[in-house]
C-alpha cells in the first residue's frame, strides 16, 4: 500500500501580499499614537486570521484539492469586509483631512462638484439611476470575479492578485491619510461654512461622531439600498482615493487586458454610472475619482509586474498547474 501523497507546504500569492499587509499595519499600530486599548483587537484579529491561513495551508498538504484553494482565496476576499471598517479604527486617531481636500476643490473649481451636480440634477429617475451605478460596485467585483474562475482558473489568480494588492495599498493611504468625505464632512461644518468657502479643521471630531447626520431629500428603491448598505458598514473613513473608482476601473483594465471585449462593452455603461455616482451622492469628492482614476493605473501595472516576478521566483517550488502558467509567461512574455 502506497502511503498517501504530501503536498508541500506553500502559500498562495494572495496570502503573502496579505501579510505584508499585516506586517505594515501591524508597525502603523505600534509606531503610532493609538491607545493600547484599541491596539489589542487589531493585533488580536492579525493572529486569528493569521492562524486560519496556515490551518487551511496545511489542509492543502494533504489534498491538492481545488475545493480548499477555493476556500482559502473567498476567505481572503471575506476579509476585505473587515479591514475596510477597520481603516476608521486606526484614522480616528489621526487628524481628519476632509478640508484639504474640499478647500483645494473650491481653490480649482470655484465651488464644491458634489453639492453642484446634485443641485444641477435633483429628480428622483437620475438619483435612481446614480445610486443604481454606486451599488454596482460590488456585484461587479464579485461576478468579474466569478467569471475567471469558472472560464480561467489560471487567468483568475492574476485578476485576484491585482484586486487585492489594490485593496491593501488603498487600505494603507486610507489609515495614514483619513477623510470621510463630502457626505460626511458637510454636515458636520454646515451649509453656512461651504457657501463662505470656508473649510475648518475638525481634527479627531469622528472619534466621537460616526454616524451620518444629513437625510436625503430623494427617496427611491436604489437610495435605501445604498442608506441601508452605509448604515450597515460604512464609516467616515476612505474617501481619497475613491476605491470604487479604482477598483472597477482595474477590473475594467484586465477585460480589456484579455480582449473579453464585449463584456468590457457591456461594463462600461454601468461603469460610468458608477463614476458619476460617488460624486452625486456625496460619498467623494471630485478630486477622490480623479485619484481614483490615476490610481488605478498605477497599482494595475505594479500588481501586474510584483505577480510576474513572484510567479517566477515560485519556479523551484511550483505544482503542475502553475508550471504551465510559468512557461506560458516565459514563451509570451506576458501574463
Amino acid at each position: 500500500m502506497q502511503p498517501p501523497i504530501r503536498y508541500k507546504f506553500r502559500f498562495l500569492l494572495t496570502e503573502k501580499i496579505t501579510f505584508v499587509y499585516f506586517i505594515i499595519t501591524l508597525l502603523i499600530v505600534l509606531l503610532f499614537n493609538i491607545p493600547f486599548a484599541e491596539k489589542l483587537p487589531i493585533i488580536a484579529t492579525r493572529i486569528y486570521v493569521t492562524l486560519i491561513i496556515l490551518f487551511l495551508t496545511y489542509l492543502s498538504t494533504f489534498s491538492n484539492s481545488t475545493i480548499i484553494v477555493f476556500v482559502r482565496q473567498v476567505f481572503l476576499g471575506y476579509l476585505l469586509s473587515i479591514w475596510y471598517p477597520e481603516t476608521f479604527d486606526f484614522n480616528r486617531y489621526f487628524p481628519n483631512k476632509d478640508y484639504l481636500i474640499a478647500g483645494f476643490e473650491q481653490k480649482v473649481f470655484g465651488m464644491q462638484p458634489a453639492l453642484a451636480f446634485h443641485k444641477l440634477l435633483p429628480q428622483n429617475w437620475f438619483s435612481e439611476i446614480m445610486n443604481f451605478g454606486y451599488l454596482a460596485y460590488y456585484p461587479i467585483m464579485i461576478l468579474s470575479g466569478m467569471y475567471f474562475y469558472i472560464t480561467d482558473r489560471k487567468q483568475f489568480k492574476y485578476f485576484y492578485f491585482i484586486v487585492l494588492f489594490s485593496f491593501y495599498i488603498y487600505y494603507i493611504i486610507y489609515i495614514l491619510f483619513p477623510t470621510a468625505g463630502p457626505q460626511y464632512y458637510y454636515c458636520t461644518i454646515g451649509a453656512e461654512n461651504i457657501q463662505n468657502g470656508f473649510f475648518p479643521r475638525i481634527n479627531e471630531y469622528f472619534n466621537f461622531q460616526s454616524h451620518l447626520n444629513c437625510v436625503q431629500d430623494n427617496q427611491g428603491f436604489f437610495l435605501n439600498l445604498v442608506e441601508k448598505t452605509q448604515l450597515a458598514g460604512e464609516r467616515p473613513t476612505a474617501a481619497f482615493p475613491s476605491s470604487h473608482v479604482g477598483i472597477t476601473t482595474l477590473i475594467l483594465f484586465v477585460f480589456l487586458e484579455k480582449r473579453k471585449y464585449f463584456i468590457f462593452a457591456l461594463l462600461l455603461p454601468v461603469y460610468a454610472a458608477l463614476v458619476a455616482a460617488t460624486v452625486y451622492i456625496q460619498a467623494h469628492y471630485l478630486i477622490d475619482v480623479m485619484a481614483g482614476l490615476l490610481s488605478s493605473t498605477l497599482f494595475y501595472f505594479s500588481g501586474k509586474y510584483i505577480y510576474k516576478k513572484f510567479l517566477l521566483n515560485l519556479e523551484d517550488n511550483s505544482d503542475e498547474s502553475d508550471l504551465k502558467l510559468i512557461n506560458c509567461i516565459k514563451a509570451n512574455n506576458k501574463i
